[in-house]
């Protein structure tokens, strides 16, 4: 009794024929580039491929979240507005004011605001190159008009005739009079903001779902296995958290000259922080400039430094810059250490100026004048698929610490990080960070769609308060 048949159907592919000795021929070795119709010796069809099983990561941690955590807070709201009053300033100032006449000056008024320069107030008027000292003895608070006498000259004539700054450093009566007249109410301004609705949806068929991919993934969140649905869904979530927080940074308000149709369909936007820096705060152009770093930068961070005298002077402060303006930072205060590059002295540097800590070449933090500084690289300013393929922003100054306001909700004063995001919040629905799953995939049996749909949801805005203490570094060049 024998074999019928040596090779049965399917026991192996017919081309691949067995010898009684181990050799290499033809009819019993693989081939790489066959397959062709109707051969069936590939290599593919004998032995699994020689793939590598993890994902390269060749960008690295691609989220660019994280800002908004490191400088501010995040509070729930129930309104569909925040509204916030900021102090004004103490004392009475003007600029632009117009000479009237040889003893007489105009200070610019606002709409519906009356001048609070009253009589028997002592003043300082400058063209910025001329000062004169007087007492002023007559003002129509309407017009804006003040009267003065002079003191140490006979009238204005020294002064230009316009861009005049006045004043108000006291006042002195003559003996036996009334007191000063009327008083200055304290002022405020007002400023408010809206969340936006923002929106994102993951779907896969359930078929899809049902296949097991070569290749094992991992994300940024740790998600990590052999299904490419998983890895999909993780980062759509990881791109909407991203997305949470560059629309708090790169929001606009519709304004007179936007699209008619955003109101009509009443997505009018939100006030981001660089468009609350470039209406109410500081914007420097070209920090360093294109050919003066190290050195050179430090008269620009000077005159930032006198900007800010002129403000709220913020003792700290926090410097979140892209690369080649981080470089200029570090460069300006090496070149202003003699041992930086070769002795290891000690450099501007926080941290009582322990070498272990300061002197390196990515410096964490200095101080300039009266001002402490903490700065790091943004990478929202460096990932080229976001700003750091438009390249016009090269930083922004945050103040570090609390302001105090008033929230019209509360109806009292309240302390807040200068910057924080507010989110819309009650018993009934946290709105904060919605993502919810429908479909009959997954472990969801909320409909009769085969397929699973993850939804993601949030309504939020930024609230920039004390825009004034802020600095936004930008690039013209």
């Amino acid at each position: 009794m024998g074999f019928a048949n040596l090779n049965p159907a399917n026991a192996f592919p017919p081309s691949l024929i067995p010898h009684q000795k181990k050799m290499t021929l033809p009819s019993n070795y693989l081939s790489f580039n066959g397959g062709g119709a109707g051969d069936t010796d590939t290599f593919a069809q004998q032995y699994l491929p020689e793939l590598y099983e993890a994902e390269v990561e060749r960008y690295g941690n691609r989220t660019i979240g994280g800002f908004l955590r490191m400088v501010g807070a995040e509070m729930p709201m129930s309104s569909d507005q925040v509204i916030w009053s900021e102090q004004n300033r103490l004392h009475i100032s003007y600029q632009n004011a117009t000479k009237s006449g040889a003893s007489q000056v105009t200070v610019p008024l606002e709409a519906n605001k009356e001048c609070v320069i009253r009589v028997g107030a002592t003043v300082v008027i400058s063209d910025g190159i001329n000062t004169v000292k007087a007492l002023a003895h007559a003002v129509n608070a309407a017009t804006g008009v003040v009267d003065v006498h002079t003191y140490q000259v006979g009238n204005l004539n020294t002064l230009a005739a316009t861009g005049l700054k006045v004043f108000v450093y006291g006042s002195e009566f003559a003996k036996g009079t009334d007191g000063m007249a009327g008083s200055v109410e304290p002022d405020f301004t007002q400023f408010s903001n809206k969340p936006i609705i923002l929106k994102d949806h993951f779907e896969i068929n359930g078929s899809d779902a049902a296949q097991i991919g070569w290749v094992e993934v991992a994300t940024e969140d740790g998600t990590s296995g052999y299904l490419w649905y998983l890895k999909a869904q993780s980062e759509t979530r990881l791109r909407f958290e991203d997305y949470m927080e560059m629309s708090m940074v790169e929001a606009e308000k519709k304004g007179a000259n936007g699209a008619a149709a955003l109101a009509t369909a009443k997505t009018e936007g939100t006030e981001g922080l660089f468009a609350a820096i470039e209406a109410r705060g500081n914007v420097y152009n070209d920090f360093a400039g294109p050919t003066a770093p190290g050195s050179g930068a430090l008269g620009d961070f000077d005159t930032i430094l006198k900007q800010l005298d002129t403000q709220g002077a913020i003792e700290e402060n926090m410097l979140f810059l892209s690369r080649a303006t981080a470089l200029d930072f570090d460069d300006m205060i090496a070149a202003m250490n003699g041992g930086y590059a070769s002795t290891g002295a000690a450099s501007y540097g926080l941290f009582n100026n322990e070498e272990d800590m300061a002197l390196n070449f990515g410096f964490s933090g200095f101080r300039r004048g009266s001002y402490d500084f903490y700065k790091t690289d943004w990478k929202y300013l460096n990932d080229f698929a976001t700003r750091g393929m438009v390249g016009d922003i090269d930083g922004v100054l945050v103040p570090a610490g609390t302001s105090t306001v008033y929230d019209q909700s509360l109806g009292s004063n309240i302390r807040r990080p200068f910057l924080h995001v507010r989110y819309r919040a009650s018993e009934a629905d946290d709105r904060r960070m919605k993502s919810w799953i429908t479909g009959s995939v997954g472990g969801a049996y909320t409909s009769s769609i085969d397929a699973m749909q993850v939804h993601f949801l949030s309504e939020r805005c930024l609230c920039v308060q004390g825009a004034n203490n802020f600095v936004l570094l930008k690039s013209t060049v």
